[in-house]
This record gives C-alpha cells, sequence and structure tokens, in this order.
C-alpha cells in the first residue's frame, strides 16, 4: 500500500517539478514540503497518510468546480467511449464545433472564431503571432512590436516571456527574448494621497496615450490581463482602465489582446472579466478554469475581421501554427460539461454571495498591523503582509499545510482563490487557517 513517505521518495528521484529550486524539497533545514496527493474531492485533497488539506487556490486556478466533481466525470467516460482525439488539420469533431459555437454566444458573436492549443503561455504565442501576421497581410508591415504592462505575466515560453514583466520568470532567459515595451501598470495599490483607483487607472492610460500616439506605427497589439494580474500579487484596477485602452487601440490602430487564462471563466464575478468594462477585445485568451481543471487546454478568440485578413488563396497567408493535441475531443468535452455547470447551477449569482462571505470574513484582517491592501474582486481575495523575512512565502506555504490548507502566497501577497463549490463554513475554516498561519509565519 502506498504510503507518503514511498512515494515522496519516488518523485524526488524522477519527477522535476515546475518552478521549483528541487533542492528546497529535500533540504534538512526549512525543508520545502512536497506532498503526495491520493485523491481529491470537492474542495479537499487527501494524502496517503490520511491527511487533508482545503484547496484554497483551486490547484494553481484552474479546478473551478473542484476535484472530481461528477457532472465532468460523467461526460468524460461517455466521450471515452465515443472519440478520444483526431487531428484537427482537415478533420473536425463535434465537441470542438459545440465548444466554439458556446464561447461564440458567450462573447455575443463579436469574438466567433476559436483557435486551440494546450496550455496558457501557447495561447499568449498565438494572439502574439496572430495579431502580427493580420497586420502584415493587411500590408502594415511595420508593426511588429507589442505592448505590456509593468508587472504583467503571460506565460513563460520564449515568446510569451517577451511580454511579461515579472524578473524571476524573465531575466534568466532574457538574452533569448525579444522584449516588449512596457507601459504603468494601473494597480490600484500604486494611488498616492488623494487618488483613487479610478485615479491611477486614467493616470496609466494616460501614459498608454502618449506611448501610443509616439509609436502605433510600430505597435501590432497591447496585451493586459484585465482587472487582475496575477502573478505579480493579484494586482486589481478599475474597470475604467479597460475602457479607455480599448478606444485608445481603436484610435491608432492597434489590437487589444485580454489574457483571461487566470480571470476568466466567472473568478472576476463576470464570466469574463472584460465585460465589466463593457469592451470587446481583438484576441481573448482562455485556459486554465475552461476545462475545469482536468485536461490541458487552451483557446485563442478572434473578430471576424482578423479571420478575415488570412482567408485568401495563398497558404502563406494563413495562419501557420499548430499543437498536435489542438482541439482534443476530451480536452473540449470536460470545457463543455464545464460550461453546463455554469448555465444550469447559476454560478455566477451564487458565486457573489459565497463572495460576500468571503469578504466578510476576511475583513477582521484589515486592521492586522502587519496586512496591507486587503482587497478582492469576485473569487480572488489578497493582502500583502509586512515582512523583512526574505522565506516568509515558503514559511507560510508550509504552516498552512500544518493548518490543513494550501495557499501558495506571491512573494509577501497572500491569495485566496478558492473552488466555487466551496460552502459557506468551508470558507470559514479556510479564513480561520489562514489568519492563523499568518500569526504563525510571523513569529517565525
Amino acid at each position: 500500500m502506498t504510503s507518503n513517505r514511498e512515494l515522496l521518495d519516488r518523485s524526488l528521484k524522477a519527477v522535476w517539478h515546475p518552478c521549483t529550486q528541487m533542492k528546497q524539497h529535500a533540504s534538512a533545514v526549512d525543508a520545502l514540503p512536497l506532498v503526495p496527493i491520493a485523491s481529491g474531492k470537492g474542495v479537499w485533497l487527501y494524502d496517503f497518510d490520511g491527511h487533508r488539506y482545503l484547496d484554497g487556490i483551486s490547484s494553481w486556478w484552474v479546478n473551478l468546480f473542484g476535484h472530481c466533481h461528477p457532472r465532468i466525470n460523467a461526460a468524460l467516460r461517455e466521450q471515452l467511449d465515443e472519440l478520444e482525439h483526431v487531428i484537427l488539420a482537415g478533420f473536425t469533431q463535434r465537441p470542438v464545433v459545440e465548444l466554439s459555437e458556446r464561447l461564440a454566444v458567450l462573447t455575443g458573436g463579436s469574438l466567433g472564431h476559436c483557435f486551440y492549443a494546450s496550455d496558457g503561455a501557447s495561447a499568449t504565442e498565438i494572439a502574439l503571432k496572430m495579431s502580427f501576421h493580420s497586420w502584415q497581410n493587411r500590408g502594415h508591415g511595420k508593426k511588429q512590436e507589442f505592448l505590456c504592462l509593468a508587472g504583467g505575466y503571460h506565460g513563460e515560453t520564449v515568446g510569451a516571456l517577451a511580454v511579461t514583466d515579472v524578473a524571476l520568470f524573465r531575466d534568466a532567459y532574457a538574452p533569448l527574448i525579444r522584449p516588449a515595451g512596457i507601459v504603468a501598470t494601473p494597480d490600484a495599490r500604486l494611488a498616492t494621497a488623494g487618488e483613487s483607483a479610478l485615479d491611477v487607472a486614467r493616470r496609466a492610460a494616460g501614459e498608454l496615450a502618449g506611448r501610443l500616439e509616439r509609436e502605433h506605427q510600430r505597435i501590432a497589439a497591447l496585451i493586459v490581463e484585465p482587472l487582475i494580474q496575477c502573478a505579480s500579487g493579484m494586482a486589481m484596477y478599475d474597470p475604467e482602465y479597460l475602457r479607455l485602452a480599448r478606444n485608445l487601440c481603436d484610435h491608432y490602430g492597434v489590437h487589444l489582446i485580454c489574457d483571461e487564462i487566470a480571470v476568466g471563466c466567472g473568478r472576476s464575478g463576470s464570466f469574463f472579466a472584460h465585460e465589466q468594462a463593457a469592451i470587446r477585445p481583438d484576441f481573448l485568451c482562455l485556459s486554465k478554469g475552461i476545462s475545469g481543471g482536468y485536461l490541458p487546454l487552451s483557446i485563442v478568440m478572434t473578430t471576424d475581421a482578423v479571420y478575415a485578413d488570412f482567408y485568401d488563396d495563398a497558404t502563406s497567408r494563413g495562419f501557420l501554427h499548430s499543437h498536435s493535441y489542438t482541439g482534443n475531443a476530451l480536452a473540449c468535452r470536460a470545457a463543455l460539461a464545464t460550461l453546463d455547470i455554469f448555465a444550469d447551477e447559476q454560478v455566477i449569482e451564487r458565486n457573489r454571495a459565497l463572495a460576500e462571505h468571503l469578504g466578510a470574513c476576511l475583513q477582521p484582517l484589515a486592521s492586522h498591523p502587519q496586512v496591507r491592501h486587503l482587497r478582492q474582486r469576485g473569487m480572488i481575495a489578497a493582502f500583502d503582509v509586512i515582512s523583512d523575512d526574505p522565506l516568509f512565502s515558503r514559511r507560510f506555504y508550509s504552516q498552512a499545510l500544518a493548518n490543513g490548507i494550501l495557499l501558495r502566497p506571491i512573494g509577501n501577497t497572500v491569495y485566496l482563490m478558492p473552488p466555487y463549490v466551496i460552502s459557506q463554513a468551508e470558507i470559514e475554516f479556510l479564513v480561520e487557517r489562514a489568519t492563523m498561519t499568518l500569526e504563525a509565519a510571523m513569529r517565525r
């Protein structure tokens, strides 16, 4: 019978874990826990020794409806008996067609064309290449550059790193990267005395306006994470920035790419985050939660106008990009089951009540002497911790596991992004244990 210790030893020998200094898992001092998981159900993960952990981050933001959801399980079992995968070049199949149609309806028909890949970074690269190639096909050969927000994160492949402004991921590979231009972030935490989040958004948009006025002839697209810049510490901002950015991109002839890989699918309080600004992008990137956390899947949605730029007799004017598992039938079926849950169970409306309860439970932390910028948008909540301990995030993570919860701070930012199936009692447990963890981590 498998034990935690046995699987841990085997994993340390055979598996190279992501975003990890592997020596920290084996260190005798301040070791970073490696947790073997045997099973999951709802918001809970269970190890081989019988301990359980409340998954407070939806396993890197993907398991929207928790683990082993019966509706998604049933849909995949049914799909397994029909078709697991078929090449999407020259062939098609029902799940990919139905998913494309349903997503188009969710955008009001404005983004009616879906291109498929397997992960978020690939979606970013597809959107960048598609924007660039679109302008080339239109005869605007100088439009070869991109803009991104300070602190933005869009993936860790070489192309995606070009529009990622997180030094930890970018700097080691700088010689390989053709960097994008960086413009001011509308992060509300940057408000000066007397400024509101709206003021910060307008100030950042003003800098963008100046940049586009000077350089628009060279710029293909601006890429943003709508409303929340997740990997840079859950930086939240006012929707006014998106409205102003959309107007500026229209005025100067620049594409707007909305990367909703993390913030889409209901996380922000609406199904698509950009809806809160009443805009539509030229490209929309989806991944993570779109398949309910079951299978790798990413999608780039775009407009009729962009699609028309590639519609031609010449193969060279087509979009020259492919992935072996493009439009995988099983992944698309998981996504369709995920959309069914949204449609049938009034998820967005229910999440509003859960988000309100989460905010109320967290409110006492606003007066904690070591806590700053307690903030929330939809089902994402975060706060910054004043600490000069360089190992704060590791200590917090380890202590959280000891307290029965999975939370992984980003630097000194603690965030909560639980599955939508969490109950009010489980929210109270999560916040109570997070508060206990904070006190323990601050004591060192």
